[in-house]
């Protein structure tokens, strides 16, 4: 920044002062001499909220400037939501994680709002697999008008892959990919340490690559997507005939954990399919990791072992040498800590109440 020590020496002292800024206890220092100060944001500083208002869900994390949660609480959605209820349903969540942490809704700075839809670059939603109600338009003024605070917006899965890099299984990696596997697939790019969004903020959309074209028609439109293949609904359709009541992607998993073969192998052959697609990927942008977050992503090596045979078949030698595939560190948390990221990196992004 180009400040001398003694002005960095002034400028911290008056924030600690104002109660801004504290010291914390110095850790891991090996080099010689007085070990340098740590220093944090405080509440004082203000507040920041993640929302990750998924398919199924509704998730709020409050966090102070210094990056440590304070409150969390998350809700679970019908799958045909509509906006005005989802905006509700944030709203309660927001006014509990307030109460419990025992702060006042004026000290929050920003909110920051994941989608399950691409974000272009104005702010729009523009997947059709979300609510129509919501295509084109500016979901961020809406949550914006009704909290009266400003908010921006993003796709979950670049979310996601934020937190990973910064807090989970992606830390000290400077290119990555993070893969959301739930109802839903999708992945955020972290590129040279950003995230990479693409022209118009479809970058990482691996859910609609099709995988088999003479498969089920998409709700995108296309035949044989990604989606149809490992998305929620088909993993769990997949063992539907077994009569053993799995409803749900986790069910499905804790099966497989315990050693059901039929759910081990549709997970297998899950992590096959996504191995294929994703080697496509692995030649384009050969990462330094690969991160599963997800529903899927909790299978662990169910998934991931299958996934890294595929790779080592269908990508280059050196993209796969170079390249670690690994389970989420953050699970379902991922993108509303994400979430809380961009409001502290990103504020000229904001939308104004």
């Amino acid at each position: 920044m180009g400040l001398s020590r003694a002005t960095v020496s002034a400028t911290v002292a008056q924030l600690m002062d104002q109660a801004w800024v504290d010291e914390r206890a110095a850790t891991g220092f090996a080099g010689r001499g007085r070990p340098p100060t740590r220093l944090a944001l405080t509440q004082q500083a203000g507040i920041a909220v993640g929302v990750d208002l998924g398919r199924t869900h509704a998730r709020v994390v409050l966090a102070h400037l210094g990056h440590e949660v304070l409150a969390e609480r998350a809700v679970e959605l019908d799958e045909t939501w509509q906006p005005s209820a989802a905006l509700e349903a944030v709203e309660e969540l927001l006014d509990q994680v307030v109460a419990e942490a025992g702060v006042d809704r004026a000290s929050i700075v920003g909110i920051g709002l994941g989608l399950p839809s691409p974000v272009d670059t104005t702010g729009h939603a523009t997947s059709l697999t979300i609510p129509p109600e919501w295509v084109q338009q500016d979901p961020a003024r809406a949550l914006a008008e009704r909290l009266g605070v400003p908010v921006v917006v993003d796709n979950d899965a670049n979310l996601g892959a934020l937190a990973e890099a910064r807090w989970g299984a992606g830390r000290r990696f400077t290119n990555l990919i993070y893969v959301k596997a739930a109802t839903g697939i999708g992945a955020g790019l972290v590129l040279d340490g950003r995230v990479f969004r693409g022209s118009s903020g479809s970058a990482g959309e691996i859910g609609h690559f099709t995988v088999d074209e003479d498969g089920l028609v998409c709700r995108c439109g296309s035949r044989g997507c990604l989606e149809v293949r490992v998305g929620g609904h088909a993993l769990v359709a997949q063992v539907a005939h077994s009569g053993k009541g799995i409803s749900t992607v986790a069910a499905l998993v804790a099966a497989a954990q315990a050693g059901d073969p039929a759910c081990t192998r549709v997970l297998g052959d899950a992590g096959e399919t996504l191995g294929v697609a994703l080697a496509a990927v692995l030649n384009i942008v050969n990462p330094d990791r690969v991160i599963i977050g997800g529903e899927l992503g909790t299978a662990g090596e169910l998934v991931l072992s299958s996934l890294r045979e595929r790779l080592s078949r269908h990508a280059l030698a050196s993209a796969v040498r170079s390249t670690s595939v690994v389970q989420g560190q953050l699970g379902e948390r991922a993108e509303a800590l994400g979430a809380v990221l961009l409001v502290l990196t990103e504020a000229e992004r904001f939308v104004a109440p």
